[in-house]
């Protein structure tokens, strides 16, 4: 056996360990806040401290990863609703699918946190996506001139952390 087909799956495990780690830093993060420790995030992903700390050295280090791609999931939900042809359809599609996001989890953490130079790439990218998709709806008619990107932002982030989309999870509804 060579040592590379050896490694793929210690590799396919390292990938397996990451996804659990990074949903549960989310979920431990909703619960817990910005005080969410490492130890009760690689407890809730069922892993040793020390594969957290071999992949990410800091707890901020393992919340800017995080931010990235949640950063990263809006771009490509507002780039999404930039292709739809009807403008409506467009900005509904970013608001559904950042509502289902679920990022609401990472409201604690913001402002605590340094902001790296590819996060604030991704966050200028996604502004300025979601700003074409706000101007498109105005501009065609679809959305009223007095509702702005911040009201869309603001309505997002509490609709994501509402209670109330657990509870239709939790019955099967959507």
């Amino acid at each position: 056996m060579t040592q590379h087909a050896r490694k793929a799956p210690r590799q396919a495990e390292a990938e397996r360990n990451d996804r659990a780690v990074l949903q549960a830093a989310r979920e431990v993060l909703a619960t817990d806040g910005a005080h969410a420790s490492v130890a009760a995030i690689a407890e809730r992903a069922g892993v040793g401290i020390g594969s957290l700390y071999r992949r990410y050295r800091t707890k901020e280090e393992l919340f800017q990863h995080l931010c990235a791609i949640v950063l990263g999931d809006y771009l490509t939900a507002a780039e999404e609703g930039l292709a739809h042809e009807d403008p409506w359809e467009g900005l509904v599609h970013y608001v559904t699918t950042s509502i289902s996001l679920a990022s609401g989890s990472l409201a604690p953490i913001a402002g605590t946190i340094t902001i790296t130079p590819e996060m604030a790439e991704q966050n200028q990218r996604a502004d300025d996506a979601v700003k074409a998709l706000v101007d498109r709806a105005h501009n065609s008619g679809a959305l009223r001139p007095d509702v702005t990107q911040i009201d869309l932002e603001l309505l997002i982030e509490q609709l994501a952390k509402s209670p109330l989309l657990e509870q239709l999870k939790k019955q099967g509804r959507t």
